[in-house]
């Protein structure tokens, strides 16, 4: 099984080891984006699918991050505040935006693989 799952809304979720997830912006995303320069990370708390958890402002233009399932925000990534631009130069790594718990982990399961998501992708360009 895949430890790594993509929403439609270009976010990555990968499961860690301790049974969080981490959640960032996908390198199409931040590619569309541009120059990251200001993350507004979410608070620590529960929150539902959907709703707005982040901001991320870019040269180009501003985009909210949606919570991609719904779960606790447990912790985040403070570096990004000082150096946004982590973001763009790893976004699947240094730039992830939080860690969350979802206590249904079929919820997780049932997100885009990455091949689908590269199909989405192709599809979608």
């Amino acid at each position: 099984m895949s430890t790594l799952r993509f929403t439609p809304e270009h976010e990555w979720l990968r499961l860690e080891a301790s049974g969080e997830l981490t959640v960032g912006i996908t390198d199409f995303a931040q590619q569309a984006l541009g120059d990251v320069v200001f993350v507004q990370l979410p608070d620590l708390g529960s929150f539902n699918a959907g709703h707005e958890v982040a901001v991320v402002e870019s040269v180009k233009a501003a985009s909210t991050i949606a919570m991609p399932l719904t779960g606790e925000v447990v912790a985040v990534n403070a570096a990004l505040l000082d150096d946004p631009a982590r973001v763009n130069t790893s976004p699947l790594g240094e730039g992830w935006f939080f860690r969350m718990r979802i206590e249904d982990m079929s919820a997780f399961n049932d997100l885009l693989d990455p091949q689908a998501y590269d199909a989405f992708i192709a599809a979608n360009s």
